[in-house]
Order: structure tokens, then sequence, then C-alpha cells
């Protein structure tokens, strides 16, 4: 009998996001994080097999995030003018983890972050910030190009790390909260698409209003 209701609906996650000082880096890789950092997997919540490992970081200016995704036949695929599309990666972060709020904020941001697609020449990695559908507060978007981005294309897929300037997150301050002796926690939600291997979500898949529907993200906890 199918399940009515999927098992992490059930649920409200929170996960923890180590602090790595330093970031980003320079050079070739902009975060080079370690398996330490690797958010906890809750596909098999679902029954389902996850297609990539999403890793996170943070320290006073920022956030970061990489995606690693094997096992495919073919490179990836991506254009800019439709970055929502695979193959890449969709973020969502609200800066004040408002859970019992439907409709996006002016602290809800959405990112999407592609290996391949930008650039005059459509091969080099891009990432570009987009407005939350139905949003009863806009906030204001990055301007294009300033999303630090960087992808490496492996044999079977490829590995791609991203910067989110504090600048960038509206109401992002760890340093205020932690004067005022509270933990620094964000909604959070990604979506992992790709064009062989399928779609991989956080938690609830896209049966559910994610992408405009902050209740259902989770919590990411700066520890």
């Amino acid at each position: 009998m199918p399940e009515v209701v999927p098992h992490p609906f059930l649920f409200r996650f929170s996960l923890p996001v180590r602090r790595s000082d330093g970031l980003p880096k320079r050079g070739k890789r902009l975060l080079d994080l370690s398996a330490d950092f690797a958010l906890p997997d809750l596909s098999e919540l679902r029954g389902v097999r996850p297609i990539g490992e999403v890793r996170a970081a943070w320290n006073d200016e920022g956030l970061g995030f990489s995606v690693l995704v094997r096992e495919k036949k073919h490179a990836p695929a991506a254009e800019e003018r439709t970055p929502t599309m695979p193959d890449g990666i969709q973020l969502w972060i609200d800066t004040r983890n408002t859970q019992t709020i439907h409709r996006a904020n002016r602290y809800c941001h959405h990112f999407c972050f592609a290996p391949t697609g930008g650039g005059r020449d459509g091969e080099q990695p891009f990432g570009i910030q987009l407005p939350i559908a139905q949003a009863r507060e806009t906030t204001t978007l990055a301007a294009k190009g300033s999303l630090l981005v960087n992808a490496e294309i492996l044999s079977d897929g490829y590995r791609l790390e991203a910067w989110l300037r504090r600048d960038q997150l509206q109401g992002f301050d760890p340093a205020a909260n932690r004067e005022a002796g509270t933990p620094t926690k964000l909604g959070f939600f990604f979506e992992i698409r790709d064009s062989e291997l399928g779609d991989q979500t956080l938690t609830v898949d896209a049966s559910f209003p994610f992408a405009n529907d902050p209740s259902l993200w989770s919590t990411l906890e700066l520890t």
C-alpha cells in the first residue's frame, strides 16, 4: 500500500554545520571540505538512493556548500538562462528559520548553482539568485556574476562548490547571535537536479511545494 504521507514530512530535522575559518580559500578549490562537513543523508527515510553528497561550512563571513555527484555516464549539462533545470543544485535558505510561514519573507533566499553552462563559452560554472514565487516580501537579489562558485568535472560526475557572502544573505549575522548567547539557526532545503540520475531533495519530494513554502524546510544549526 503506498504511503499517504512521506516519512520525512512527519519530522523536523536540525542538521549541525561545522565552523571553518579561512573560507573561502584562494586557488582551485573554494572550500575543500573534508567528510567531517557532510550533511546527514536523509534519503533512506523515503526509501530512495542518493545521487550526491552535500557538505556545508560556515564562518562569520558567510556560508559554503559543496556537492559531489558520481556515477554519471555523460558530462553534466546546464544553461544559465534556465538555471532551475539540470544539472546542478538549488538551495533555499531562511536566515530567520521561521518555519511557521507558508510564504517567503525578506529573509528567504533561493540560489541555483551549476557546474557548467555559464561564461561566454557556456562551459563555466555559474551561480544565480532567483526570487521566490508567491513571496509576501522580497529580498535584494545578488548581482549577476557576484556569487562565488567553482567546479571540477570528473570522469563520472562533478564536484561543485559555492560560497555565499554574509552581505548576500539578508539577516545572516552569527557574531551578533553569539554575543546575545543564542545559536544561529537557518531554514534550509536543497534539491540536486540531474538529467541522468534523477533528483534528490533534502526531505520531501516535488509533490510538496518546497520551492516557495518555508514551512517545509529543515534547520541548519551553526555549531
